[in-house]
């Protein structure tokens, strides 16, 4: 008896307690801020202030600003990133036939395309940054070491199909 009056005494104390976040006093964002005192804005999420950069922008800036020398450790993280997040597309040998294209997706012009050959490097770590065409932008995935590293690849793959009289 003692037992059921203690589940059931637990049961009501339970079902007492609404602690339910609907309830909770909180402001949405980008909501209606009038009536707060002393909010600088009309909005509850307040854009940056002028002048101000995300953490890591300048330094970002920076690597992107000048290249690094091409060693051999570069190429070879170059090669490295480029089968992660490029191969996929252009193929391990940047001819256009990565799986994704074997598979239905439009096929991207070849390294060896006149107009990649001749594309400065600033262009390839651009669409490498920012996307071009149907290639979305790799910025938040591809540090800018990573991309000049890629473009020295990609380079290299030139390159080699060059030597090779652009043959497979």
């Amino acid at each position: 008896m003692m037992r059921s009056a203690t589940i059931a005494l637990s049961f009501i104390m339970l079902v007492g307690c609404d602690e339910n976040m609907d309830q909770q006093n909180r402001m949405k964002t980008y909501g209606d801020a009038q009536g707060i005192e002393n909010w600088p804005g009309a909005g509850e999420a307040l854009a940056p202030p002028s002048g101000t950069i995300a953490q890591g922008d300048l330094a970002r800036a920076k690597a992107i600003a000048h290249a690094p020398p091409v060693t051999s450790d570069l190429l070879r993280r170059g090669r490295e990133r480029y089968d992660i997040y490029c191969s996929v597309c252009h193929g391990l040998t940047g001819a256009g036939d990565g799986i994704v294209v074997a598979r239905g997706f439009p096929k991207p012009k070849p390294f060896s395309d006149p107009a990649l050959m001749h594309a400065s490097a600033d262009h390839l770590l651009d669409v490498i940054g920012n996307g071009y065409g149907l290639m979305y932008s790799f910025s938040d995935r591809v540090e800018p070491v990573d991309r000049w590293a890629i473009v020295a690849y990609i380079r290299a793959l030139q390159l080699a199909d060059a030597k090779r009289g652009g043959e497979p």
